[in-house]
């Protein structure tokens, strides 16, 4: 199938500017809603893990504590794509999650976006939550090591996410970028890794990236990133 034309990424913020300690909320994460209705992000001060399934928003903090959003929170950091698949994976047999990556890898451009769905019963799944921060922010490698994780078994549910070139490690980061939500919405998390029993994947790979500048910011207009850095931080906190 070909890539859709039309179809493209769009994100507000860059995830190197968040891993650099510009965490401020700068856009309403509903306001991302016009441009998608799939996607990951998070809140001000890095507070938890967005996931954006269906056009629903739907929010994780440290506790682990999952609830739907109403829009009008603020975000430094969001990515959505208006989700139409044009490829699918169907996995029938337990697969890891280096295994669904293979596959996943098997069927897309390495220097093309791709949006990533996948439904399943997940054996186990190991999932991280970033905890909120408060000024002065720090960097987020700082607050790797103090990140509550959590890991359930037997779990239905989505995992949504992108796939990134290498060409944009910075803006996004490179490689896959998962986010997960049970059904019954009481577990969700930044993914880590991760069992998959039996499921469908669904993939979109995007023609265009739309990047969005928080350009009322005084704090992105004037800091100069450290981009050697940053991309050394990302590696860290995938």
């Amino acid at each position: 199938m070909k890539v859709q034309s039309k179809s493209y990424l769009y994100q507000h913020g860059t995830l190197g500017g968040l891993m650099q300690d510009l965490m401020e909320g700068t856009e309403q994460i509903g306001r991302l809603l016009d441009d998608g209705d799939t996607g990951i992000g998070t809140l001000a001060g890095s507070d938890g893990e967005v996931i954006i399934l269906d056009g629903q928003i739907y929010h994780v903090d440290q506790t682990g504590d999952v609830r739907q959003l109403t829009g009008a929170e603020k975000t430094p950091y969001a990515a959505v794509t208006t989700f139409a698949p044009n490829k699918q994976v169907a996995i029938h047999t337990e697969t890891n999650s280096d295994g669904v990556k293979e596959h996943i890898l098997a069927q897309v451009s390495p220097n093309l976006f791709t949006a990533v769905k996948m439904r399943g019963v997940f054996s186990n799944i190991h999932v991280r939550v970033a905890p909120k921060q408060a000024k002065p922010y720090p960097k987020f490698v700082e607050i790797i090591d103090n990140q509550p994780e959590f890991q359930r078994t037997d779990v239905a549910g989505t995992i949504v996410g992108f796939f990134t070139p290498q060409l944009f490690h910075g803006a996004a980061a490179a490689g896959f970028h998962w986010h997960f939500l049970s059904d019954d919405h009481q577990f969700a998390g930044h993914v880590l890794d991760f069992d998959l029993a039996a499921g469908e994947i669904e993939l979109m790979e995007l023609a265009e990236f739309r990047q969005h500048f928080p350009i009322d910011d005084a704090d992105f207009l004037q800091r100069e990133i450290d981009v050697a850095g940053i991309a050394k931080d990302i590696q860290l906190a995938e």
